[in-house]
């Protein structure tokens, strides 16, 4: 069985004055689904440092500002919450060994992604989401929430740019918001079976070590399940590699023999923009 969570709550995720209430109340710094660290093998393929990427849903994560730690040179951050957006820039204001690089790379702005007519057509080479369509799938009215951000990105995107999806979503519930003409994608699909976050946080693995790529070389880390998860018996071999694409249908769909080793699994949807001739004047993928 494959898990979706988008219709587990009554909370309305798209309505601004919930994160307020939220982000007044947890303060501190949070990442949704996967750290920087964890998903950085899929950043860098598909994003070249010098892109110009759009976070969509910021939050209060520190994934940005790793990012640009990491070499990335412009990123703007929005969020439906001006308490999360006014939390980041007086975050930033006060790092002072960040501050320059911040000040150039990083650009915090309240907008809600439904109507990001501020930004003109063809904006960004990339565009990340990590948890925000789930949450918009949460809300009321989802699925016309859902087609107004998804109609933005495609306009923000440049022919060849890349919509990069983390979610909970399996194929089932996403690729019909997703796999529609007027968007002109091309989609591929990666699971992470991983709870890369434990073993960074319970010191097996740090930071710079996934940062030397120590992580992203080795199919032994990627393949490890999270702890106390035991893989069904005769459910096969795991995949070589968790930086292999997972095979789909015509329809973008996960084929009947395809087997989920581990249900508490991300979903990650590399979608690029098509031009009209069906080619893909893609950006060049970062070394």
């Amino acid at each position: 069985m494959f898990r979706d969570v988008s219709s587990r709550n009554t909370y309305n995720y798209g309505d601004a004055s919930y994160w307020d209430a939220r982000y007044v109340q947890e303060g501190g710094s949070f990442d949704w689904y996967q750290r920087y660290a964890d998903i950085r093998p899929f950043i860098r393929k598909y994003f070249p440092t010098t892109s110009r990427l759009l976070m969509v849903g910021c939050g209060n994560a520190v994934m940005s500002e790793d990012m640009v730690v990491d070499g990335y040179e412009e990123i703007v951050n929005i969020d439906i919450s001006l308490v999360a957006i006014e939390m980041m820039r007086k975050k930033y204001e006060h790092i002072p060994q960040l501050k320059c690089i911040l000040s150039e790379a990083l650009i915090d702005i309240q907008m809600d992604v439904r109507d990001m007519s501020f930004f003109p057509d063809d904006s960004f080479d990339g565009v990340i989401d990590k948890g925000t369509l789930d949450s918009l799938m949460c809300g009321t009215d989802a699925p016309i929430s859902a087609s107004r951000m998804l109609g933005e990105v495609s306009r923000l995107l440049k022919p060849g740019g890349i919509y990069m999806l983390i979610t909970y979503g399996d194929p089932k519930v996403r690729m019909p918001h997703l796999n529609r003409p007027g968007y002109n994608w091309k989609i591929v699909l990666y699971v992470i079976y991983v709870d890369t976050c434990y073993f960074g946080c319970h010191g097996f693995l740090d930071k710079d070590t996934l940062f030397m790529g120590e992580y992203e070389h080795n199919p032994l880390l990627a393949m490890l399940a999270r702890p106390g998860f035991e893989r069904p018996a005769g459910t096969g071999s795991l995949r070589a590699s968790y930086l292999e694409p997972v095979p789909t249908t015509e329809e973008g769909l996960l084929p009947a023999s395809f087997v989920m080793e581990d249900p508490d699994s991300h979903f990650i949807y590399v979608c690029r923009k098509m031009d009209d001739t069906g080619d893909v004047n893609s950006i060049p993928a970062s070394s």
